[in-house]
């Protein structure tokens, strides 16, 4: 086993510090998920709604936490919001209707 006294092969000059990557100048680095998630989240609301599908409105739900979730804090939560309001309605309007367990849908 040799000694690591020796020369130390780290430079401290080249060490740098990590800076996050500007979205303002890149904007490929932004995520899409939480977009397509919202819009996913309004079509089965929608299909659920309508249609009267149970299954499209849990979906809907499902979709509206995932864009919650993925979201930034930075952005604008009144779409964020009217999509998972509007997955609820769609929830809540299908059971109204119809209060019996939901039926798989194959």
């Amino acid at each position: 086993m040799t000694v690591n006294n020796m020369a130390d092969p780290r430079r401290p000059n080249k060490i740098f510090r990590y800076k996050a990557p500007n979205t303002e100048t890149n904007p490929t680095l932004e995520d899409p998920t939480p977009d397509y998630m919202n819009l996913l989240g309004m079509i089965f609301s929608m299909c659920g709604l309508m249609l009267k599908l149970k299954w499209c409105a849990w979906i809907a739900v499902y979709c509206s936490f995932i864009s919650f979730a993925n979201s930034r804090s930075s952005e604008d939560t009144k779409q964020m919001m009217s999509s998972f309001m509007l997955s609820i309605s769609a929830v809540v309007m299908s059971y109204l209707q119809n209060p019996q367990p939901m039926s798989p849908p194959w």
